[in-house]
């Protein structure tokens, strides 16, 4: 398993919210209750994302784009656009000329497909991942509030797939478009953290070394394992002094910090699940002491382990 599998492990998408909006120019839909990753493809036409307070940004035909964070939204055809359509919630949306009173069921065109007429000229399709814990939360911060991934080559077959399997309704459907947004999601991300002008995750270029990407990769794979500095080394076919630093020049922190870092990340959500202790969790973070445990829990995130396991869930 790598850092992107580990962080994608809390962001499969299960039951996930479709949305194909058809539009003619000048259009407008407003996204009042974002959830907190969203991936927007443009399947016809050209659109901007204008988010509160931001500058709006531009997605091209068969460009992705990502979306984090709960702060509203707007997708339209121009920036200055206003809206037509505005969405509350999965359930709920309506028109600015109806008012929220009335819900819009006049905007159903088909299966998951909205819009005022089905031969609109622009073809937008959204999707929301509720991600959960705080692993999904490393890849969260990594990500600007926008990420628009231009249209690649790559993007084609997943794209047309989408578009066809959308406005379906056939047995298994859910499971198809749930895995579809997997894909892109994952080849959006690859895309996106392959720039050299981005600041990836912690350790996530450092993969692409033979040897430091092998380290890593021993690290997510057996976290409780008691790993030391010359272990590592010894592991990857390097000296201890070498590997260190080589480490530390490609990840931009030593081996054991990265390390505890990852453990004390994995532990926030194992302590969070019902019926955890905090010596169970320990041990599974590789602490046979739960009181060197709290300790080091306490130094990374600010608090005692005991008060996330008895936080509400």
């Amino acid at each position: 398993m790598d850092l992107l599998e580990d962080y994608l492990a809390g962001v499969r998408a299960d039951g996930a919210i479709f949305c194909q909006s058809v539009a003619e120019p000048p259009w407008a839909v407003r996204f009042n209750d974002p959830a907190p990753l969203a991936l927007g493809a443009m399947l016809r036409g050209e659109s901007w994302i204008v988010r509160d307070g931001a500058a709006p940004v531009r997605v091209r035909e068969r460009g992705v784009v990502l979306v984090r964070g709960l702060r509203p939204f707007t997708v339209a055809d121009r920036p200055g656009t206003e809206p037509q359509v505005v969405v509350d919630d999965a359930k709920t949306c309506w028109t600015t000329a109806d008012g929220p009173a009335r819900a819009a069921p006049n905007l159903v065109l088909g299966p998951r497909t909205y819009g005022f007429s089905a031969e609109g000229s622009d073809l937008f399709v959204t999707a929301e991942y509720p991600l959960r814990g705080d692993v999904s939360e490393r890849l969260l911060k990594a990500l600007p509030e926008v990420a628009v991934i231009p249209p690649e080559p790559e993007f084609t077959p997943l794209l047309d797939l989408l578009a066809v399997e959308i406005g379906r309704e056939e047995p298994g459907q859910q499971v198809v478009l749930d895995r579809l947004l997997d894909l892109l999601l994952v080849r959006a991300l690859r895309s996106w953290f392959a720039r050299p002008d981005v600041e990836a995750p912690p350790g996530y270029r450092a993969l692409a070394d033979p040897r430091i990407g092998r380290a890593l990769r021993l690290m997510h794979e057996r976290p409780a394992h008691p790993w030391t500095v010359a272990g590592l080394g010894a592991a990857v076919g390097m000296s201890r002094a070498v590997f260190a630093r080589r480490f530390a020049d490609l990840v931009g922190q030593p081996p054991l910090l990265y390390l505890t870092e990852w453990r004390m990340t994995i532990a926030a959500d194992l302590l969070r699940t019902p019926g955890a202790t905090v010596a169970a969790v320990a041990r599974r973070v590789g602490y046979a002491d739960g009181f060197a445990f709290s300790n080091a829990f306490k130094r990374v995130r600010g608090m005692p382990p005991s008060d996330l396991a008895r936080s509400p869930r």
